[in-house]
């Protein structure tokens, strides 16, 4: 299959005028409608005319395979809306995006860890928000790497392009742990990082619910726009973008689950929007198990595909409410995202008139929760009849584990002898350095005394001396 091209969306976020001028951009190559991808970007679904991209120089073009160009994702289409870290608000979203105004040849995320709108591991390089304002744990799983590890140390915000730039540039060496590139970065370029005192916490969520409209506080909106077959109406967009510059909205953005939403429509101007909605015939009200779905680009095999389970999830009445499904095939190197995956296998040989049919595996994510990384092997070599039932039985078996995982764990911390932790914080501005950790900012390995750290030890942060330390004794779970 050819390659699509695509346009790169910087964190999956657009303003209205951009909007309207790539529609008008599709238009005129021929298209009557555009596409969004799992990366946040702007797919163009069928072939176009190549001589007429000059006349297009707002555009940049892009097959990301063939160019090595990857889009940058974010969580910013979550900001306001869905739950979140409280300092990192739609503003700081967009000052930080800014940064990256470059083409990388890696994927990069940008996310908020206590949202589940937008996956967070999916990059090579991930930046995940910490509770510190203005720091980020960053995890790194360069090509040919295995598995995601977490670089030892918090990246300041002002920091993360050049700390991505540098992770490129070292590429050449092929590190193979995040240690080497820990140490490889650290020479290359100046960083304010913060040391790593606490591991991220990554709460389960279900699944939100992202279309129609939705209040935000008192006077405002949201609207989630969610369209079947991935092919929006080039005519429906261009209005929708004239009424938010009407509206004064300055932003549209783009989600994985090729979808968009608007946010901050004004409460005075909803009735304009139903009419809108109306006019085109858009329906605002489809059934989370179809929503819930990762299906690749132009790939009808993979969409009949998941008609067919959703019809059947639909004809038992099924609730699959906070699980998301996911179709990809032995040869894809997409990074799974969602709770089930359902996987093609690769046909053998045919031998003679023999038709051989399609078989399939299906995988689920620890406790179903794709931010662990882990996929669990349910059944292998299935026929496609037997998948709805399958999949029932594992929508069945996850809301029979929702919250168990949880009362487990807290049965286990009452059964816990609870220890104490010395730590030391510094009083100037309450920085904690703890001995398990260290502080890789100032080549201080982990399991090292404070009692054992050099008389010109600082603070990372405020560069207070090693005297404005006072132990503190924390509770710890043992």
């Amino acid at each position: 299959m050819e390659e699509p091209y695509r346009l790169m969306i910087n964190g999956g976020v657009l303003s209205p005028g951009e909007l309207k001028y790539i529609c008008e951009a599709a238009e005129g190559l021929g298209l009557d409608a555009i596409s969004f991808g799992s990366r946040q970007d702007i797919i163009f679904p069928e072939k176009i005319d190549e001589a007429k991209f000059n006349e297009f120089d707002k555009i940049k073009f892009v097959k990301p395979k063939r160019d090595k160009v990857e889009n940058i994702a974010s969580s910013y289409v979550s900001a306001e809306i869905l739950s979140n870290t409280s300092w990192l608000t739609s503003d700081k979203y967009l000052y930080i995006l800014e940064q990256f105004k470059y083409k990388p040849i890696l994927r990069i995320n940008v996310t908020d860890p206590k949202q589940r709108l937008v996956p967070l591991f999916t990059g090579n390089v991930n930046f995940i928000a910490s509770e510190h304002e203005d720091y980020w744990y960053l995890y790194v799983r360069l090509p040919g790497w295995k598995k995601t590890r977490m670089y030892p140390a918090l990246i300041f915000s002002w920091d993360m392009d050049k700390i991505e730039r540098a992770i490129e540039s070292i590429l050449i060496e092929e590190p193979e742990t995040i240690e080497t590139v820990f140490e490889l970065v650290s020479d290359a370029v100046d960083t304010n990082n913060r040391t790593v005192d606490t591991p991220l916490d990554v709460p389960f969520y279900p699944f939100p619910y992202y279309e129609g409209m939705n209040r935000i506080g008192t006077d405002r909106y949201w609207l989630g726009l969610y369209w079947r077959n991935n092919r929006y109406d080039l005519e429906f967009l261009k209005a929708m973008c004239d009424l938010c510059s009407e509206n004064k909205i300055g932003k549209i953005s783009i989600t994985p689950w090729k979808s968009f939403i608007v946010k901050g429509i004004p409460e005075r101007t909803r009735l304009q929007w139903e009419k809108l909605l109306g006019k085109f015939g858009i329906n605002v009200r489809h059934s989370m198990l179809e929503m819930n779905w990762h299906v690749p680009v132009n790939d009808m095999d993979a969409l009949n595909l998941k008609k067919y389970l959703v019809t059947n999830f639909d004809q038992n009445d099924i609730s699959t409410y906070g699980l998301t499904f996911g179709i990809t095939s032995y040869d894809s190197d997409t990074h799974n995202f969602t709770s089930i995956v359902v996987e093609k296998n690769r046909q053998p040989e045919n031998i003679g008139d023999f038709k051989i049919r399609d078989t399939y595996n299906l995988l689920y994510a620890k406790n179903f929760d794709p931010n662990t990384g882990e996929y669990i092997m349910h059944v292998q070599d299935v026929d496609k009849v037997e998948l709805p039932g399958l999949l029932m039985e594992l929508s069945k078996l996850y809301f029979e584990q929702l919250g168990n995982e949880r009362d487990e764990e807290e049965v286990q911390v009452r059964q816990t002898e609870v220890l104490e932790e010395s730590v030391y914080q510094c009083s100037d501005c309450l920085t904690v350095y703890s001995e398990t950790y260290g502080d890789i900012t100032q080549d201080v390995g982990p399991n090292t005394p404070f009692e054992n750290l050099p008389e010109t030890y600082e603070c990372s942060i405020c560069e207070a001396p090693k005297s404005s330390f006072e132990k503190k004794v924390l509770a710890k779970i043992g």
